[in-house]
């Protein structure tokens, strides 16, 4: 909510509150987004060093520096540092809540038999909750006269909350580094050189077994896959509104019908599925939901108002999300060692970030090509990481069990 509150409305304040040429804006919008999705994988590997409360609170920390700075940023410069530090706060906390989130659900799933689906559903049910009620509140507070500042000053607050609410909330002890700490004094005192030796070790040997594990991999690739999809809600969809309705107007009504339907719908969904089907079967059906929504495009009659197959596309798209994520997070920890969780999950989004920077470019080529080509290669992406994923452990949950898969 905090996020939402101020970033939808950054580029019309550095356009026409800065008067910022529109290629420095589209540079500033993209250095956000680097220095948040590219950096998961450093924030991942952070959590696995120092246990995910105390990175957690730091990142907090620096998203309310961050919105604080913006607020009152002038310059091309400011703006740029303030921006970088608002995605690497992100880079920070998103993959040490992420993978503590998973981390718990294999715990509660353990000791109550809950799949592990249900807790990763009311995770993203939350946040899409927050996606939907953010803009609104950074709406009113534009409505009500008190402009862009004000809007980053709420977000520091939302933030000030969820730093305190980590901070009450959060386990104070990190199992895994706490049974490592337990494994070192029963094996004597170590001079402090050695301690720092074998700590820069397991850095490499970590990211040598998560970055060769070709299970994990396989999974990035087909995640990569879905993201490269759901970013066509900001390529391809505004171009289909276009061409229906002859403007972008209804967009916020399909990104609103989006989130409603991730809040209303996820969890119900979810908990029917982690019942039936495994983690596995989830991802390979929410990919090719995807790519069902972007096959119904050229198939489906324009309804009222020409919008009736850019709302099949988000509806299928979003049905599909719901299926996927869930399942694609809750297949992380039995594809990973425990220690390794943290970096794991970071790498997860950072490959897939890396899959979309160039994803993205490829499919906007297609802008210019015909439509029923256009929708065809866009349903070929998620269709291609179904056919990964369906080479992947079914993983712990539903009818099927799999057997866990630990790297290294």
């Amino acid at each position: 909510m905090g996020f939402y509150a101020v970033l939808p409305y950054l580029a019309t304040h550095l356009g026409s509150g800065l008067g910022m040429a529109g290629w420095l804006v589209g540079l500033v919008l993209g250095l956000r987004t680097f220095s948040q999705q590219g950096l998961f994988v450093v924030g991942g590997a952070l959590t696995d060093r120092y246990g995910p409360r105390p990175v957690v609170l730091a990142g907090c920390a620096l998203r309310i520096t961050g919105f604080g700075w913006l607020a009152v940023a002038g310059s091309t410069a400011t703006v740029i540092a303030a921006v970088l530090l608002i995605g690497f706060a992100a880079a920070l906390f998103s993959p040490a809540v992420e993978s503590e989130a998973a981390r718990e659900a294999v715990r509660h799933e353990r000791d109550t038999g809950t799949p592990r689906a249900h807790v990763l559903a009311l995770f993203s049910a939350a946040g899409q909750a927050g996606a939907f009620i953010g803009p609104l509140l950074g709406s009113l507070l534009l409505l009500l006269g008190g402009g862009f500042r004000t809007a980053c000053l709420a977000g520091a607050v939302v933030f000030v909350g969820v730093l305190a609410g980590h901070a009450r909330l959060m386990p104070r002890a990190d199992p895994v580094r706490k049974r490592e700490r337990e494994r070192e004094r029963g094996g004597g005192r170590t001079p402090a050189s050695d301690t720092v030796t074998r700590t820069a070790q397991r850095g490499r040997s970590s990211w040598r077994a998560v970055f060769t594990n070709r299970p994990f991999l396989l999974l990035c690739l087909a995640y990569s896959g879905y993201l490269v999809s759901y970013n066509q809600l900001y390529l391809s969809l505004p171009v289909e509104v276009e061409r229906a309705t002859g403007s972008g107007a209804a967009l916020g009504w399909l990104f609103a019908l989006s989130s409603l339907f991730v809040v209303v719908a996820q969890v119900p969904l979810t908990r029917f599925s982690a019942h039936r089907i495994a983690p596995r079967t989830a991802l390979v059906t929410g990919l090719a939901v995807v790519a069902a929504g972007f096959a119904a495009v050229p198939l489906t009659p324009a309804g009222p108002g020409g919008l009736l197959p850019g709302a099949a596309l988000v509806v299928l798209l979003t049905l599909g999300q719901m299926l996927l994520v869930p399942a694609a997070r809750g297949l992380v920890p039995d594809l990973v060692d425990e220690r390794q969780l943290g970096l794991a999950t970071g790498a997860l989004s950072s490959v897939s970030g890396i899959a979309v920077l160039v994803g993205s470019a490829a499919t906007g080529a297609l802008l210019d090509v015909p439509a029923p080509v256009r929708w065809a290669v866009l349903a070929a992406v998620p269709l291609a990481g179904a056919a990964l994923a369906f080479t992947l452990p079914v993983g712990r949950g539903g009818k099927e069990q799999g057997t866990r898969a630990v790297a290294g």
